[in-house]
This record gives structure tokens, sequence and C-alpha cells, in this order.
């Protein structure tokens, strides 16, 4: 069998957690080892009740039981639920749940509502998070290490719009390109 993959371990432990139930049995193993018959009272449910919701966060590692005379007790493995919280949820972590993500999905969206068949934009957007997607776009011919003149630089931008000023800001404002004294250069 495959080796579960970092999405499966968090989608299994988000999904251990995400019931107010099972919330409450962890709280409550948090005081103390119980049994199935003590949680049910506590919780005012059935047993079979409590089993099926022990079963979720034991899959998740989160509970182990132990047999004491004719009961199982269980217990929160406090230290599985830190250690998984810490490595699960650690910054390097999450992003690598959408690696497989097409990230230039939303640029090439943007690109087609404003582009016109030639290639041309339109106009240029409004809102800022797509102002700066057209931007990634039009910085693409620049070459970095290359110093431009303000001249060529509008010359290159006006094949994309006649608003070389607002591209050309937005460059420089955005980080794209940096400028000075009339020369410019790509950034990133």
């Amino acid at each position: 069998m495959d080796e579960p993959t970092r999405t499966d371990e968090l989608l299994t432990f988000f999904k251990a957690l995400a019931d107010a139930t099972r919330l409450k049995i962890v709280g409550l193993l948090a005081q103390e080892p119980r049994t199935v018959e003590q949680m049910a009272a506590l919780l005012n449910l059935q047993p079979s009740t409590v089993s099926h919701h022990l079963a979720r966060l034991s899959d998740a590692g989160l509970v182990s039981a132990s047999a004491q005379s004719y009961y199982n007790v269980y217990k929160l493995e406090a230290g599985a639920l830190e250690e998984m919280a810490r490595r699960l949820l650690a910054r390097e972590t999450l992003p690598a749940v959408v690696a497989d993500l097409d990230a230039d999905a939303y640029d090439r969206k943007v690109l087609r509502d404003f582009s016109g068949p030639d290639g041309r934009l339109r106009q240029l957007p409004m809102q800022r998070k797509k102002f700066e997607a057209i931007l990634r776009h039009v910085v693409i011919p620049f070459e970095h290490g290359v110093r431009y003149s303000e001249k060529h630089v509008n010359e290159i931008l006006s094949q994309y719009h006649e608003d070389t000023a607002a591209l050309r800001r937005g460059l420089v404002d955005t980080g794209l390109m940096a400028r000075d004294h009339g020369v410019y250069w790509r950034e990133t």
C-alpha cells in the first residue's frame, strides 16, 4: 500500500477534529483516561456513537486504548497530537499541499479576460491583483541584466497597451522593474 501523502495526513487529522463530539472526547481524555461508557454518560450519547468517534480519533493517532479488566480505557495521545500539529501545520508543510496546482492559472484567466484576439490588452484592470497579473505578463520580454531607456521600455509596452506610463509605473511600483534616472531594468 502507498505511503500516505502529506495531504492525506492533513485531511485525516482535520477530519478527526472537525466534529464537536470528537472535540469534546479529546477534551475529556485530556483530563484523564476514560472508558467508552464513562464518556457516553458524560456526553449523553450511546456507547456505540462514542465508539464510532473514538475509531476516527484512533485512526488519526490521537487516542489509544488499553484493556483493563472488562473495559477498554482510552487515553489521549497528547504527545502525538502536539507532534502532528507541529509537523503537519509547519510553515514549510502547508505549501506542499498545493504544489501540484497550476500557479499561473489565475494570470492566464486575467489575460484572457482583458486581451483581445490579437493579444493586446483591451483595457487595464482596475483591481490591483488583476493589474499585477497583467504586469507579470508584460514584464516577460524584459531580460535580466539589461538596461533599458524609457523610450525602449515604452516601445515594448506599447505592444500590449497604449497607456505605457501606467504599465511602466506599475512595473516599478510592484518591484518587477527598477528605475534610476530614466534607466530601467528587470528586478525579478
